[in-house]
């Protein structure tokens, strides 16, 4: 009777024990957060809607996107010669956001605008019309139902240093440890960071964190405390040289060498391509007014050639490699620290190599196999091309050869990846739901959603706490049911004794 009386407490003891950590850890209801940011940038504007369980603001990971928005027309700063249609250019983009964002939320929802590198070379070229055009988009935010927090123009540095963080706390590479958890975290080699490359249509970033301490060029080093750990972080941003400005940089360098005459031939376009621009828009901007001199004619009218090869020569003319006053440069007199780790490519680099079909995460295309298909795509007549991808506007179809050309020469011969490190590239379209890019990490940054500190929690969680008490009393009434049988044989056994 007692073993019967003792089996029947404990089971019930199992079953109370299991009812407490299950209703304990049954999830809440969902109490959801939003957040907004516009990545104005040099050829368009995207605006990225973002939520969060309110709960859990500071846990890595959590912050998903669930909206973009492609915004009609050029980027904000194409509109230097009509200021004022900068900021309602932006309304259809803002009444999307508003149906994604139940309407009770509308008002604690935060907006935020971030102009990138074709503000960046607008405000150096007439100050006064990029201070209009954020004037008209700041209007239109601010008549927007949310929160407006700012609308301005980022640097370089910081574009980097929010793609990075971006890269890492969607990958997981920020994650909290604690407790037991972090014990064997200490026991295993700590996870590295990875490096961040963007490449928009004017600027192009690198950022990561360097294996050699250097106090080399302090000007491009970042410092970041994130989840109780010290980040380092390198990062550099050529203005100029991102896709769009590259090739305006390439043409102006190529009709300076030509024998003053209106008609180019062009390695980096398929052969049968043809394009007239006009001199004038050619060298109106700071990439590349320097170069400016007078020319008999008002038009340049371009043939394309179609040959890879040559392309790549004229290309690697845009990087200055022969003065370093650092121990290691990559081009243009600028310090770069030796790559270290895996790298997130993203923006221009992963819509690029995407449409050329060298995106695959499965097993790394080798460098050479890489070469060879962007050679292959330059050497198809246009009309061929024009043909098999006729959905895509003509523009930047005519692109793709010279942009795949330009990435390669910039990895290859701007940051030195070679055939070894090259597998570490990773091009990157979304990490999840959420698109790389630099917008996430500029939200993370500006609503301090991603602590300075690691916050103090308890060695066990309360699910973990409760599982540990019922695998206690498991083994506590199996002692008891032990001792039981020990001390108080049952009569047949003390007969199968004697």
């Amino acid at each position: 009777k007692i073993l019967l009386i003792l089996g029947f407490l404990s089971t019930l003891a199992v079953i109370a024990l299991i009812a407490v950590a299950v209703t304990q850890n049954k999830p809440l209801p969902r109490n959801i957060k939003y957040g907004i940011v516009l990545d104005a940038g040099s050829s368009h504007t995207n605006l990225y809607v973002y939520e969060w369980p309110a709960e859990k603001e500071n846990d890595t990971g959590v912050v998903q996107q669930v909206e973009v928005c492609k915004v009609e027309g050029p980027g904000i700063s194409g509109y230097s010669h009509a200021t004022e249609k900068a900021g309602p250019s932006l309304a259809q983009c803002l009444r999307q956001a508003e149906e994604v964002i139940p309407s009770k939320q509308h008002q604690e929802t935060p907006v935020y605008l971030g102009a990138t590198a074709g503000m960046r070379l607008l405000s150096l070229e007439n100050k006064s019309a990029a201070d209009k055009v954020l004037s008209s988009v700041e209007k239109t935010l601010r008549s927007a139902p949310f929160n407006f927090q700012g609308a301005r123009i980022i640097s370089g540095q910081e574009e980097g240093a929010y793609g990075w963080i971006t890269i890492n706390y969607l990958l997981g590479s920020f994650k909290q440890v604690s407790g037991w958890t972090k014990l064997l975290h200490s026991l295993k080699s700590i996870s590295e960071t990875s490096g961040a490359l963007d490449l928009g249509g004017a600027s192009t970033q690198i950022t990561f964190v360097p294996n050699e301490l250097s106090s080399e060029s302090p000007e491009n080093l970042l410092y970041f405390r994130l989840y109780g750990k010290d980040y380092r972080v390198y990062t550099h941003s050529f203005l100029c040289y991102g896709k769009d400005q590259a090739l305006q940089q390439k043409l102006a360098r190529d009709l300076q060498a030509s024998t003053s005459n209106s008609s180019l031939l062009d390695s980096c376009f398929h052969q049968g391509y043809q394009r007239t621009i006009n001199i004038s828009d050619l060298f109106k901007n700071p990439c590349t007014s320097a170069k400016k001199k007078q020319f008999p004619f008002s038009q340049l009218y371009i043939q394309g050639e179609g040959d890879y090869q040559k392309c790549r020569r004229n290309i690697q003319k845009l990087f200055n490699k022969t003065n370093c006053p650092y121990s290691s440069c990559s081009f243009n007199g600028i310090y770069l620290p030796p790559l270290q780790g895996d790298f997130g490519a993203f923006s221009a680099f992963y819509f690029v190599m995407n449409f050329l079909n060298l995106t695959s995460e499965q097993s790394p295309i080798a460098l050479d196999k890489v070469a060879s298909a962007i050679e292959s795509f330059c050497a198809r007549p246009w009309h061929e091309v024009k043909a098999a991808y006729h959905q895509i506007k003509e523009k930047y179809l005519s692109e793709y050869c010279f942009s795949g050309a330009y990435i390669l020469s910039l990895l290859e011969n701007g940051y030195e990846f070679t055939e070894k490190n090259w597998q570490r590239i990773h091009f990157l379209g979304k990490i999840g739901s959420s698109d790389a890019g630099w917008t996430l990490g500029y939200m993370l940054n500006l609503t301090n959603m991603i602590p300075a500190e690691e916050p103090a929690v308890p060695p066990l969680s309360h699910g973990s706490y409760v599982g540990l008490m019922v695998l206690c009393s498991l083994v506590l009434v199996s002692m008891l049911l032990f001792a039981w049988l020990l001390f108080h044989k049952p009569k047949c056994l003390q007969k199968g004794i004697v």
